[in-house]
This record gives C-alpha cells, sequence and structure tokens, in this order.
C-alpha cells in the first residue's frame, strides 16, 4: 500500500526509526519497512535478529516487521523482550543484522526502530535508513509464495548476555555493594537481575514492573523529576550510589549516596580510569562536550585521547578507525569496544560498581578526584535562526581563544569551555558550559547568552 512520504520523512530520523503508534509507526507502514529491510540490510545465509521493549504496541510491530522479512525469503530469530545492549550483543555474537524495537525515553504512545547490520555495525541515515525509506515509497515487492517464505523461531540470550556483562569485571574479588536501581518499568527490571545473580550487590529495585504505559515516572533519567524517588531511596536506605536506566537501558545515570545527581563526564572518567588499568596505552574516544576531566583522566591513566563529534554513528565509526577500547558520551551513552563498539548502560553500571566495591566507599568519594570543574549542564535555547545566531556568537569571540566548527561551535578560554550546537530536529540551540571555577563558568555562560539574547 501507498505511505505518505510526510510521515516517512517524520518517522525516519538520523539515527533510528521513531513515531506515534496510532498515526505513524502503524503496523502496515512497519511491515513494509521489513520488506525493505530485506533487501538493504539483511546478509546471505544469516538471519534477522529482533528484539523488543515493554511497550504495549511493540508484540504487534515486531510481527509486521518480522512478516515482511519472512515473506522475503529471510529467517528470523525473535529475541524476544530485550534492553538494547542485548540486542547489539546477540547482533556481535551471531554476526547477524539486527532491529530493536524501543521508542527509549519517549512516552507510551511512541515506538521506533534501532536498526544494525551483522556484527552490530550502526545503522543512520546515510548508512541504510534512507534506503530503507526511499524503497517504501517506491512500493515494495509483494511477499514469496509460502514454500520460499523464511522461518520464525524464538531464542533466549539473556543468560549469555549476563554472562558477558559480567565479563567486563573481575567477579572473583569484587565485594559486596548496596544499590538502588530505578528501571522506570523499563527494561533494565528485566535484565539487572539476570547480571547481578550470585553477584555480592544488594539491589533494592524500585519500578522493575515491566510496564510500557509508565505508570510511575517516564524512564528519562535526564529530567531531574525522574530522579525524585531514586534519590530518596537512596538516602533513606544507605545506599552506596543509585542507578537509573531509561527505558531500553542503553543509559545508565547515577546518583551519589546523598541523592546527588553525578554528571555522565565523571561516570565515564571512572570507567575510563579502571579499563586502562587493565589495558595501558589504549585508545578512548570522547564526545566534544564530555567535560575535560575525561581526556585528562585518559591520558593521566597512559591512555590515548581521541575527541569526537556527538552522535553514536560517529562514535562507532571512530572507534572502529581507531581501535578504541572505550568511548564517553556526556549524555549517558558509554560504548566498549569488547560490547562490539555499541553501547551498554548494564557494562558501563557495573563497572562503576566495581569501582565502589574496591573503594569500600560510598560514591561521592570515588568520584571525588574527578569532579574538578563545575558545568551548566546542557541549556536548551529557542532561537529563530540557529546558524545566524552561531555565526553571531562565533564572531564575538573571534581572537579571544581557540575555536572549532566540528560539531556546531566549540570556544575555549581561558579559564573555561563552551560548545553551541543546533538541533537535529527543533529550532533550538544546546548550550554547554564549563569553569574552572564556578564564577568562570557563570561568566561564559552569561556571556554566551547576551550574544544570543542580542540577535533575537
Amino acid at each position: 500500500m501507498p505511505h505518505d512520504p510526510a510521515v516517512l520523512e517524520a518517522v525516519v530520523k538520523a539515527y533510528d526509526v521513531r513515531g506515534v503508534t496510532a498515526t505513524h509507526l502503524t503496523p502496515a507502514l512497519v511491515h513494509d519497512l521489513g520488506v525493505a529491510a530485506a533487501e538493504v540490510l539483511a546478509a546471505a545465509d544469516r538471519p534477522f535478529l529482533i528484539g523488543r521493549d515493554m511497550r504495549p504496541s511493540s508484540p504487534a510491530l515486531v510481527d509486521a516487521f518480522a512478516s515482511g522479512l519472512t515473506g522475503q525469503g529471510v529467517d528470523v530469530i525473535d529475541l524476544g523482550l530485550a534492553s538494547t545492549d542485548l540486542v547489539s550483543y546477540a547482533s556481535g555474537v551471531l554476526d547477524a543484522p539486527a532491529a530493536m524495537f524501543t521508542a527509549s525515553h519517549n512516552p507510551a504512545a511512541y515506538n521506533g526502530i534501532k536498526l544494525c547490520r551483522a556484527g552490530a555495525v550502526p545503522v543512520a541515515i546515510d548508512t541504510g535508513l534512507a534506503d530503507l525509506r526511499d524503497r517504501v515509497l517506491a512500493g515494495v515487492p509483494d511477499a514469496r509464495p509460502d514454500a520460499e517464505r523464511g522461518a520464525r523461531t524464538q531464542r533466549d540470550l539473556l543468560g549469555d548476555f549476563a554472562a558477558h556483562v559480567r565479563s567486563f569485571v573481575d567477579v572473583e574479588v569484587l565485594r559486596p555493594v548496596r544499590v538502588a536501581v530505578d528501571a522506570g518499568n523499563g527494561m533494565a527490571g528485566h535484565v539487572w537481575p539476570a547480571v547481578v545473580e550470585g553477584l555480592p550487590i544488594e539491589t533494592t529495585p524500585l519500578y522493575f514492573e515491566l510496564d510500557g504505559t509508565f505508570p510511575n515516572h517516564p524512564a528519562n533519567p535526564l529530567e531531574p523529576d525522574n530522579l525524585r524517588d531514586l534519590q530518596a531511596a537512596v538516602r533513606d536506605g544507605g545506599h552506596a550510589l543509585g542507578l537509573a536506566f531509561d527505558g531500553d537501558a542503553d543509559r545508565v545515570f547515577a546518583v551519589d549516596e546523598t541523592g546527588r545527581s553525578v554528571a555522565s563526564s565523571l561516570v565515564g572518567a571512572v570507567v575510563a580510569d579502571r579499563l586502562l588499568r587493565h589495558h595501558p596505552g589504549e585508545t578512548v574516544l570522547h564526545n566534544l562536550i564530555c567535560s575535560r576531566v575525561v581526556p585528562e583522566t585518559i591520558e593521566a591513566a597512559g591512555g590515548t585521547a581521541v575527541r569526537t563529534r556527538v552522535g553514536h554513528s560517529f562514535i562507532k565509526r571512530r572507534m572502529a578507525e581507531t581501535g578504541a577500547i572505550y568511548a564517553v558520551e556526556h549524555s549517558g551513552h558509554f560504548y566498549f569496544r569488547d560490547h562490539y563498539r555499541a553501547d551498554s548502560g548494564l557494562v558501563a553500571a557495573l563497572v562503576l560498581l566495581e569501582a565502589v566495591a574496591e573503594a569500600d566507599a560510598p560514591l561521592s568519594e570515588v568520584i571525588a578526584p574527578y569532579d574538578r570543574y563545575p558545568s551548566s549542564g546542557e541549556i536548551n535555547l529557542e532561537v529563530d535562526d540557529p546558524g545566524a545566531a552561531v555565526d553571531a556568537v562565533a564572531a564575538a569571540f573571534v581572537g579571544r581563544g581557540v575555536a572549532d566548527r566540528e560539531d556546531g561551535l566549540t570556544v575555549v578560554v581561558g579559564d573555561g569551555w563552551f560548545n553551541l550546537r543546533p538541533s537535529n530536529t527543533e529550532p533550538l540551540l544546546r548550550l554547554n558550559v564549563e569553569g574552572d571555577d564556578t564564577a568562570a563558568l557563570e561568566r561564559l555562560r552569561d556571556e554566551v547568552r547576551s550574544h544570543l539574547d542580542a540577535t533575537s
């Protein structure tokens, strides 16, 4: 059936497919995306893997996508309920293309598809998503005769994945640690118990019941309101730290024993330090809005720090080019070479827990040596013309520091730095500022904002 080009343009995004299921991401459209995936992404003589989150719409969308694939002669392995990093693991270990049905942190009305080629190689708009969109727009072929259709089978890899995650720490010497974990009714509630089974980790679970209607709070730990229950549980229960996962559990965020949020750059620095202890001299990537403490930690630990743009497709590509063992994104994504260069909230969480256990101290003491620079966090600013606004700020800082345009505008001055990046989807600018001290941070932040105000 023909599809509205405007709908396809709306749901096929830079890194995944995502939309409201009642109006845009319908089973009929998803079926045809499955047909197109058989041509664009399927690998000869290899099955196509499919996992899903707990959203009410996920089973029907998985059925539609699988039908599209099998109708073109492609075998499908249904992984069932899964986190995104479990599906990445499956794609890597089975060397097969995969689809994860999730809308991550979006509300219940949404769903989506994260796609990768065999070996967990990511698929973005310029590496396959545009081709899928265009093939659906052109009209997909009918299903083959029954005798030529592919088969759909089930496979449970949760136990194998849990063992894989545990391989990133020394379980033989892991000491007891108490942690509160907020799954947000998302997939961490399914995978976390399997990962920590048999380990001396005492978990206080919050919202582990799988419920894609998100009855307690949205599965988006970036929003401070969504951390309040975790913060209270950590403080009241005497835990060493708390962990919060997004809906598909590929991102993790931490709070210390007082309930204070810990910047992902600091978590990333701790993990980098530990990995480089065991793998000295390796390369570690960090995106350009990470705190300066990340490259400083990498270099101090004997590693090579390489700066990269924001965005998982850029990071995974650079990991492949450089052989990097690890990569940090300030947005809570942590990528591991031994996890097929994919991101894993579960791996990062377990390595962080190992650091806390080894120190026999709460999280605030573990991160204290890394917590050197105050930062603004990401500030979203509405502007009429994002490109012109960035140009105006760049002109105002000419001759005052080192500037580059690798991803938006980054300017390093004597006592701090800032990055100003246009949003891919909204008329917004995203501002991140860091200073040597609070006064420097506030001065630089306020100056950038004053230049932006002058353009509106």
